[in-house]
């Protein structure tokens, strides 16, 4: 039983986590989206969309990090959406569709990897809080 509320912990935390940190960040993009534009190195409107694209996401996750229950499918369905989402920002780089500053880099970087080790938690803790198939 400890087992369990342990996994259910690290879910609702790692849900939390990613919700705040998705929020602020996506307010950051969108609100700021000229100046970060100037100093990354990125397409305004790419930032000004990553930002908005976020801020219902973030929503969705904390209303989640707080419920009795959570859907585990819905959970699945984050889990890829934040490897997609990490994926594409390594693909952005990687495939030259933005020439960013350093800081751009760092940015992009950054926050893919964020993006990645809030996956893998949500992933593990999902893992965890589901009972093994007999």
């Amino acid at each position: 039983m400890s087992t369990m509320t342990d996994s259910w912990k690290l879910l609702r935390r790692a849900l939390l986590a990613d919700g705040v940190i998705s929020g602020a960040t996506g307010a950051l993009m969108l609100l700021a989206a000229s100046p970060l534009g100037g100093l990354l190195g990125l397409n305004v409107a790419l930032l000004r969309t990553a930002g908005l694209s976020l801020i219902p996401f973030a929503a969705l996750l904390v209303y989640l990090s707080v419920r009795t229950t959570i859907p585990h499918r819905l959970v699945w369905g984050i889990v890829g959406c934040n490897v997609l989402w990490a994926l594409d920002s390594v693909l952005l780089l990687a495939a030259g569709w933005a020439t960013p500053t350093t800081w751009g880099y760092l940015f992009t970087l950054g926050q893919a990897l964020a993006v990645a080790v809030f996956a893998g938690l949500q992933y593990a803790g999902l893992r965890r809080s589901v009972p093994a198939m007999a």
